[in-house]
C-alpha cells in the first residue's frame, strides 16, 4: 500500500508539473485509477484514517480532471497531493502500532505504554504539528493566489467557494484528528481571504 501511495503521489506531482491541461488530466487520471485499484487493499488494512485521506485525494483528482484551466487544476491537485501524503503518514503510524504488538496478545501493559510514549515523541503535536501543516499549505496558498490573479473571476470564485465549503463540511466531522482539524481550519482561512478578494467582481459578473 505504501508503494501504491508513492505511485499516486508521483503521478499527482507529474500532473502538477504539466505544462498544459491535457497532460495534467492524463497524469491525474493515472493517479485516480491507481487509487481505485487499491481500494480493496485499503479496506483490508483496517486503517480508517489512511482510507479516508486517500478517498479525499481521489475526490480532489476527479475535480481536477473536470476544470477547464490548468491553473485551477493545479490548485486542486495540490490538495490531492496533500491528502495522499496524509494517507501515507496515517498508514505508517498504523503499521508502527501493529509492529509494536510483536504478534502477541500477551504484550505487557508496561511495554505497550512505553512504546506509545515513544511514538508520541515521533508524531508532531501542538506548535510543531501546526508548523508542519502551515509549511505544507504554502503551495496551496500560492496556487490559490495564481487562480485569483489569472482565472476569470466567476470561475475562480466558484472554485474557491467549493474548497471553502468542503472545509466547513470536514470540520463538522467528530472523528477528525487534530491534524485534520487544523489543516481544514487553516485551508478555510486561506480560502476565505481569496473569496473576499473575488466577491465583488463575482457579484458584478452574475
Amino acid at each position: 500500500m505504501g508503494s501504491n501511495i508513492g505511485y499516486i503521489q508521483k503521478e499527482t506531482q507529474r500532473a502538477l508539473d504539466a505544462g498544459d491541461i491535457n497532460s495534467a488530466r492524463y497524469h491525474a487520471y493515472k493517479a485516480l485509477n491507481a487509487i481505485e485499484k487499491s481500494k480493496k487493499q485499503f479496506m483490508a488494512c483496517g486503517c480508517e484514517l489512511a482510507e479516508n485521506s486517500i478517498q479525499e485525494s481521489l475526490d480532489h483528482l476527479k475535480r481536477a480532471t473536470r476544470v477547464s484551466s490548468l491553473t485551477s487544476a493545479k490548485l486542486i491537485l495540490n490538495k490531492a497531493l496533500m491528502s495522499a501524503q496524509s494517507s501515507l503518514e496515517a498508514l505508517e503510524e498504523h503499521e508502527e502500532v501493529h509492529q509494536s504488538q510483536y504478534g502477541s496478545d500477551q504484550l505487557s501493559l508496561n511495554t505497550r505504554e512505553s512504546y506509545l510514549e515513544q511514538l508520541k515523541g515521533q508524531i508532531p503535536v501542538g506548535k510543531a504539528l501546526e508548523q508542519k501543516i502551515d509549511k505544507a499549505l504554502v503551495n496551496y496558498q500560492n496556487s490559490l493566489e495564481e487562480v485569483v490573479n489569472s482565472t476569470p473571476c466567476k470561475e475562480a470564485y466558484r472554485l474557491a467557494l467549493t474548497n471553502y465549503e468542503r472545509c466547513e463540511e470536514q470540520l463538522l466531522r467528530p472523528e477528525l484528528t487534530e491534524a485534520k482539524k487544523y489543516y481544514n481550519l487553516r485551508t478555510k482561512q486561506i480560502t476565505k481571504r481569496a473569496l473576499d478578494k473575488l466577491r465583488d467582481c463575482a457579484t458584478l459578473n452574475q
